[in-house]
């Protein structure tokens, strides 16, 4: 195995050792462990907190180009609700599946070269893989419930809290004089 591969498995979770799987086509292990969520998993108003707990469920296949990962990340999200800015939580479950092909497998496409993840030796790093499930699972503009009717843009207050509330219609300064002239009377 790469020294420099294997240097790199003590700092995270989401490393796979996949030694003990072997090069053999159709085998197969299974790997369940709770992982620590990496920094920045989410976009800005929702995401997992950094550090808490990701349960993975993963199924290790070897196959003829690499190993075929098969999985699904419970995770615990944190944010805010786009409208009321009230803290919220939440739980997401996503499912994924990726091909890591062994680092001696030439591609033909060199197009797709970039999109292609390798072993790095017989390790595997799930956190490009996870990042990309999770964060494309989130919602862009998460609420705190459907209906929330957010805040009042002229000063603030929670409408979820008095739906009821309301301000005068604000006067045209050019009209304003008109104020002072006594009103009609019928």
């Amino acid at each position: 195995m790469d020294t420099a591969a294997r240097s790199r498995e003590p700092y995270s979770d989401l490393v796979i050792d996949t030694h003990d799987l072997g090069r053999g086509a159709g085998r197969m292990m299974q790997v369940q462990r709770t992982a620590e969520a990496p920094a920045e998993l989410g976009i800005e108003v929702i995401g997992v907190p950094q550090g808490s707990p990701i349960e993975l469920d993963l199924r290790l296949e070897s196959v003829v180009e690499g190993v075929l990962v098969t999985g699904t990340a419970d995770a615990r999200l944190a944010g805010q609700c786009v409208r009321c800015l009230v803290d919220l939580t939440d739980e997401t479950v996503v499912d994924f599946q990726e091909l890591y092909v062994y680092p001696d497998k030439e591609s033909e496409d060199t197009e797709t070269e970039e999109e292609i993840r390798h072993l790095n030796g017989d390790l595997i790093d799930l956190e490009p893989v996870l990042r990309d499930s999770v964060v494309l699972d989130l919602p862009f503009q998460p609420l705190c419930r459907p209906d929330c009717l957010g805040l009042c843009p002229e000063c603030g207050a929670d409408l979820n809290a008095d739906p009821e509330h309301g301000h005068q219609a604000p006067v045209d300064p050019r009209w304003s004089g008109l104020a002072a002239w006594p009103g009609e009377e019928s």
